[in-house]
């Protein structure tokens, strides 16, 4: 069916069950670090507002924690079902590296999430705000291990292969191999922008329906503030990691950039637009700029990027999909970056709250992130082909010897479920995201909580505040 094999399957369920599951991740990744940032503010400043904002996002941080929890599973498993042959040569690398994972960061966010999500009344508040950390802290350390077992994919080092397998011999050299290091700064920095901006596109939301309080000012405030210095950081450390991937995979930085051949000793140029066609072995429709591929690539107006006709045909990456996810992640960048400096200019003339044009931007960049995730791991997974281990083993030797009937179910179950369970996770998230956080300005603070006006402490309350009033008024009459 449409040309597909069942490797070819087994490739489109794993991307889609990842892609599904690292937006969850990512999330968790950046407001585990906000709502410990929100907390530690509170007990500095005894500024309410951030309470108020720590109580709201704790319980889009739950329902996103659980959410991540389950689509995780799934990966590990597909491992042994669909990529037993992988996991066979490669197993005693990346089986360790995960259960690092699980032994450190896991076992770490688990033991101090329930302090944090239901010890707030319960708990000191030096210990809730050290089981916040933790927390935080537990979820960067999965990025590590995480990154360091996928890294180890891509530059390979620190083992040796006997009788077929992969045998560790220096696992820091495994750990902290070639490209580990750009890409745990690359990714943990775009979980930081991600969730800034879908932190700033809900308070935008809110200012365009009228809704405006100190709580929402101080939600978008904090998200471009964010957005202002993080994003031009996040292409700096972009920059290194293209650097690094030249070194590396130069097939892949050839495929992303469209390049097919050098000319003579003349200097890469930079292709805007085009379309890669890998039959034809060019690039049609091409719009280049002269000498800026070399700049950018090699930081020189003379250096030539290696061409993909420089590798035989079977080790090149699809550069038709990779030319065009590159740039989806990259435009997004920019947008990021104009975002930012927008709102730090309409902050300088009071505007930046009411400013519709900046609000309506703020509002539809909200998934900006998350879709430049995804863009950047299409392009490094994709670039990574045909290898699943580079240079070592190749994909279509990887797999499973499953049928294509055995793939085409598996996968149109995988495509049903995903969308019920975690369409109903996200339209419950969703659904929290529109409630807002609440104050009362000018009445006494609390601490939240069953019938309180202000944000309830509890996890995972989307309740109606007139619902709840109305419940603990009927129970004090009875």
């Amino acid at each position: 069916m449409f040309g597909l094999e069942a490797l070819d399957l087994a490739r489109i369920q794993f991307a889609f069950t990842i892609s599904f599951h690292i937006l969850f991740p990512a999330i968790t990744i950046g407001l585990a670090s906000y709502l410990a940032v929100l907390e530690g503010l509170w007990l500095k400043t005894h500024n309410d507002i951030y309470r108020d904002l720590y109580h709201f996002w704790s319980k889009i941080f739950a329902v996103n924690f659980g959410m991540g929890v389950v689509s995780g599973l799934v990966m590990a498993y597909q491992f042994g079902t669909n990529w037993s042959r992988f996991s066979d040569f490669a197993g005693s690398v990346t089986g360790p590296l995960l259960t690092y994972e699980v032994l450190t960061a896991f076992f770490l966010e688990a033991g101090f999430l329930g302090v944090m999500l239901f010890g707030w009344n319960k708990v000191g508040r030096g210990l809730h705000f050290f089981a916040t950390v933790m927390v935080a802290i537990g979820t960067l350390i999965s990025t590590f291990w995480i990154l360091a077992s996928n890294s180890w994919m891509q530059t390979p080092q620190g083992f040796e292969i006997i009788n077929g397998q992969v045998i560790p011999t220096d696992w820091l050299a495994v750990i902290f191999n070639p490209s580990f290091p750009y890409r745990l700064m690359h990714m943990a920095t775009a979980a930081f922008v991600a969730t800034a901006f879908f932190v700033g596109s809900s308070a935008a939301w809110h200012l365009l329906r009228g809704k405006d309080n100190p709580a929402i000012r101080k939600m978008l405030s904090m998200a471009m503030w964010m957005a202002l210095i993080v994003a031009p950081i996040q292409a700096v450390i972009g920059d290194f990691h293209g650097l690094n991937t030249l070194k590396h995979q130069p097939a892949k930085i050839a495929a992303i950039e469209g390049h097919w051949e050098n000319k003579g000793d003349e200097a890469t140029p930079l292709i805007l637009f085009g379309w890669p066609d890998m039959k034809e072995e060019r690039t049609k429709f091409a719009v280049e700029i002269p000498y800026l591929g070399s700049l950018i690539l090699t930081h020189s107006l003379d250096k030539q990027v290696p061409a993909l006709k420089e590798f035989p045909p079977e080790d090149r990456p699809n550069s038709t999909i990779v030319f065009w996810s590159f740039r989806i992640m990259v435009g997004l960048g920019f947008l990021m970056i104009f975002t930012g400096l927008w709102s730090l200019w309409l902050r300088k003339r009071d505007k930046l709250y009411t400013s519709r044009p900046f609000l309506y931007l703020a509002l539809w960049m909200g998934p900006s992130g998350l879709i430049a995730i995804l863009a950047g791991w299409f392009t490094t997974e994709i670039g990574r082909q045909p290898w699943v281990v580079y240079g070592l083993m190749r994909t279509a030797d990887a797999s499973s010897n499953h049928s294509f009937m055995q793939m085409s179910i598996t996968l149109i179950l995988f495509v049903v479920v995903y969308f019920a369970l975690f369409g109903a996770g996200l339209g419950y998230m969703m659904r929290l995201v529109r409630k807002g956080p609440k104050i009362d300005e000018g009445k006494e603070t609390n601490d939240g909580g069953p019938g309180q006006k202000r944000t309830p402490a509890r996890p995972l309350s989307a309740a109606d505040d007139d619902h709840a009033d109305a419940g603990h008024t009927v129970t004090k009459e009875i």
